[in-house]
């Protein structure tokens, strides 16, 4: 039997450490959206300057460098927005940087992949853990030229990285690309140049705690009064004292709304950001803060009422609830969703799943959940898995990190843990173990539903492996009951059960003699029956 890689024990996901809720600009007239456009478009362009200073400036970037850049800025805007932008700058820089490093490990791992197959003799199979050789010679030699392609990518990235220069496009790498096919997007120019000016706009503003309401640049009143602070070059639109203009629209958070007036009207920091939705015709208004992470109680305590068991799928979540003793009770159930279309369905799919899922945990009065600690990106390679196609497309399409990013704030507002276990083997030894026995008359279970208990024994600390059933003498009358199954640190656990005071035969409760002598019979018997018969003489006469 091959080695198996040892399994990381489980531990309870830390909770949020932010919260951003969104709300809809209503009412807003023509004058208010023309200024909006105006901010965005002035902003937008200082921002796309500031980028590219900080791309110049690569690994060089320096205090004085930044404190030279927010200058400039301060003079075509604010002192605050000139704060913004220049952060929001850093952000995106780190975050190219960061796609760099993981783009040099992809290709790495493909690099290494193909060199070992190339080694290898054509047509030799490959097992579990390493894959053989190509299946023909025609595939063999494209592998080879694919090789090179490879090693020449990895090579530009490393000589990107070790120079700091990133690639980033303000507006986005995807949407440039469709303006080259626009055919196939169905859109028309002036549509593709709408998205385009829109997603290079710039109306975000950090919070400051203790100005008035939490931020000076963009603020919003416990009211729902919106106002902007202009940059210098505009504030000839202004229509209220200091330079600020302030919309009609009256705005108001039904999500964490009080919680959001609770900040405001403390005059502790929330960030705002406002943003257009070209395909709705509509104007969003965001709202962030920073909150401090929840303390996370103790394993043991979350799974003292027993625990959800949940395995994530490319279509639906599978989850099963099990008992203190990692026995599975009731149905299992399972959350469909649809990850077909565009980001928001796909996000709404997530979020509606996950909400029947919460309810549904707090209906059953657990307060842990477990969910497997995926991740993905080493498994989505095309050299990995070669010609399966269909295999690579369902494993990039599960939502695992957002799933469970998602899952974890959610929980957190329902006083519910999440734990995260190792995956290993929980599919396999899932179906292996429990997938059979749990199948009756009426309920076919999945290899799916078999992986939720799983990982819910895994969480508690028990072994998957079900455990082996004694001899039929053993479960009965000659050693006592066995039908239920004590925890991995209880003392005796292999010994047999105590005796239990009464009849030894499992149809009759241990005080039924005590209930017969005291309750009258419903059935009335002949009296005959119970009497002694006895045959009279015959009566002899003449």
């Amino acid at each position: 039997m091959a080695d198996l890689r040892p399994i990381a024990a489980p531990f309870v996901a830390l909770g949020p450490s932010g919260v951003a809720v969104r709300t809809r600009l209503k009412e807003l007239t023509a004058e208010d959206e023309k200024v909006l456009r105006l901010v965005g478009a002035h902003l937008g362009s200082l921002a796309a300057k500031d980028l590219k200073a900080r791309c110049v400036d690569g690994l060089e970037h320096s205090t004085e460098s930044w404190a030279a850049r927010k200058r400039n800025l301060t003079a075509q805007s604010s002192s605050r927005w000139a704060g913004s932008i220049t952060k929001a700058t850093h952000d995106q820089w780190a975050l190219a940087r960061r796609g760099q490093a993981a783009h040099a490990q992809s290709l790495e791992a493909g690099i290494t992949t193909i060199r070992h197959r190339l080694s290898l003799p054509v047509g030799q199979k490959g097992t579990k853990r390493a894959p053989g050789g190509y299946r023909c010679a025609h595939e063999w030699f494209n592998k080879t030229r694919r090789l090179q392609v490879l090693e020449d990518r990895l090579h530009r990235v490393r000589a990107d990285r070790e120079a700091g220069r990133v690639h980033v496009v303000r507006g986005g790498k995807r949407l440039l690309g469709t303006r080259h096919h626009l055919d196939k997007a169905e859109l028309a120019e002036a549509e593709w140049r709408e998205r385009w000016e829109a997603g290079r706009w710039f109306l975000k503003a950090d919070g400051e705690s203790g100005k008035r309401f939490g931020n000076e640049t963009i603020r919003i009143t416990p009211e729902g009064e919106v106002s902007i602070k202009l940059p210098a070059p505009l504030a000839g639109l202004a229509n209220a004292r200091h330079g600020r203009y302030v919309l009609a629209a009256q705005v108001r958070f039904p999500h964490r709304g009080q919680e959001w007036a609770d900040r405001v009207e403390a005059n502790r920091a929330v960030a705002y950001r406002i943003h257009y939705d070209t395909r709705r015709g509509r104007w969003y208004v965001d709202a962030s803060w920073q909150i401090p992470p929840a303390r996370t109680i103790p394993l043991k305590a979350a799974l003292a009422v027993g625990v959800i068991g949940v395995d994530t799928n490319a279509d639906h979540l599978a989850a099963w609830r099990l008992d203190t003793h990692g026995n599975p009770t009731g149905r299992p159930r399972r959350f469909l969703y649809d990850l077909s279309g565009n980001t928001q369905h796909r996000d709404a799919q997530v979020r509606h799943a996950l909400t029947r899922l919460l309810h549904w945990a707090k209906t059953c009065g657990v307060k842990a959940i477990a969910v497997e600690d995926l991740d993905f990106q080493a498994e989505k390679t095309r050299e990995k898995h070669g010609r399966k196609c269909r295999f690579r497309q369902l494993i990039s399409g599960m939502p695992t990190g957002r799933l469970r990013a998602r899952l974890t704030s959610m929980a957190d507002a329902t006083d519910i843990a999440i734990i995260a276990v190792d995956p290993a083997y929980t599919s396999k030894w899932g179906a292996q173990h429990w997938q059979k026995p749990t199948t009756g008359p009426t309920r076919k279970t999945t290899r799916h539903d078999a992986a939720s208990i799983a990982i819910g024994r895994r969480a508690q600390g028990h072994p998957i492996r079900r455990r082996t059933t004694p001899p039929r003498a053993h479960q009965s009358d000659v050693h006592g009951h066995r039908t239920v199954q004590a925890g991995p640190d209880t003392l005796g656990r292999e010994g047999p059960r105590p005796r239990i005071l009464g009849p030894r035969t499992r149809s009759v409760p241990p005080d039924a003699a005590r209930t017969r002598a005291t309750r009258t019979s419903n059935i009335v018997r002949d009296v005959r029956s119970v009497q002694e018969w006895v045959q009279d003489s015959l009566l002899l006469t003449d």
